[in-house]
């Protein structure tokens, strides 16, 4: 199956969007100072580990539509 160029990099961008908008949160998310994150004790709450679980899925599946991306273009780079 080949996919086209437009629809290769959609999914390429939609990989390196995944991976800066996760990394901001995640950062964002460490920092913490409202106390969702972190309770008194500075150990991390349920709100954090359910919102670390989603950032690690969004980045091995952002990672894996990325690479999709990537394989079309390097694909349709071949045939051209």
């Amino acid at each position: 199956m080949k996919l086209s160029r437009p629809l290769s990099w959609f999914l390429l961008a939609f990989g390196v969007w995944s991976w800066v908008i996760w990394v901001t949160f995640i950062r964002n998310l460490w920092k913490d100072g409202s106390g969702l994150a972190f309770d008194d004790a500075g150990d991390p709450t349920a709100y954090f580990w359910v919102h670390l679980t989603l950032a690690v899925v969004s980045f091995v599946l952002g990672t894996v539509i990325g690479v999709i991306g990537l394989r079309g273009l390097r694909a349709l780079r071949r045939t051209t």
